[in-house]
């Protein structure tokens, strides 16, 4: 008998819980993921992506209200949030709680609010971010699709969830913006 979508979300994030990385679909493109406060979590998504450690990793969140634990979201930056009609990536500075290694080296983080149904549900089970970076190895092309991902991305992470919640069709990197420390807006891609 195949689990219900609640068990499953639930086993995912077990396996989140225990520092194990995910192979996942994202509101965008299927991503390499696991707990974004586990520094050796953290690690190994960077050695399964051989990426190196210095390029910073997109970490999302399930809400504005887990947002506002980790970086400070003004009322204006709130409204542009739920505004925002395409997936979008914020960076913000002076981050906290995040794993250091999730943290670029100007004191900086990217996150994404997500609103795809199947990562809403795993980060509202697993209680905390999770990170998120393009299923492919560093430098090569961002796979649009799961038969797109390479083998030895697949056969380096710790659980691979199933196709068949990939309900995106943006399938391609999020528009990114940073917020810089007086508040004011970048528009980066």
């Amino acid at each position: 008998m195949k689990p219900t979508i609640n068990k499953y979300i639930e086993l995912c994030a077990a396996h989140l819980a225990l520092g194990h990385t995910l192979l996942y679909p994202t509101d965008t493109v299927w991503g390499i993921g696991c707990d974004a406060a586990n520094a050796e979590a953290v690690e190994q998504v960077f050695a399964i992506k051989q990426r190196p450690a210095e390029k910073s990793l997109i970490v999302l969140v399930d809400s504005i209200e887990m947002l506002m634990q980790y970086v400070d979201v003004t009322p204006d930056i709130e409204n542009m949030l739920f505004s925002f009609t395409e997936p979008t990536t914020v960076i913000y500075p002076n981050p906290v709680r995040l794993a250091k290694n999730v943290i670029s080296e100007d004191n900086t983080v990217a996150i994404r609010y997500v609103k795809h149904p199947f990562c809403q549900q795993l980060i509202r089970s697993f209680g905390k971010p999770i990170v998120s970076t393009s299923a492919n190895i560093s430098g090569e092309k961002t796979p649009q699709l799961f038969e797109q991902i390479a083998p030895e991305i697949i056969e380096g992470v710790d659980v691979v969830v199933s196709r068949k919640y990939d309900t995106s069709t943006y399938k391609k990197p999020s528009r990114l913006i940073r917020i810089h420390a007086d508040k004011s807006i970048e528009y980066l891609r």
